[in-house]
């Protein structure tokens, strides 16, 4: 009788694993990088290039434009 007061639990995905796998050792770039190559701001998402835009027309905040320059740079 207690096992019918028990809950099943179903296996709706057919027993795939869903831990998350390990982070990766390396670093991954992510968000807004200077890369003075090329004068150009440019977004980084789990270390893919996502998004760029010339610095001289960017019309972003002129403190942060300088303060990426200077400490994202690559």
């Amino acid at each position: 009788m207690e096992s019918l007061n028990k809950p099943e639990q179903l296996d709706l995905f057919g027993g795939v694993d869903l831990d998350f796998p390990p982070a990766p050792a390396e670093n991954r770039l992510n968000g807004v990088y200077y890369e003075q190559a090329t004068g150009l701001f440019v977004s980084y998402v789990l270390g893919r290039r996502h998004y760029e835009w010339p610095a001289k027309t960017c019309t972003f905040d002129k403190e942060w434009r300088e303060k990426t320059m200077r400490e994202r740079a690559i």
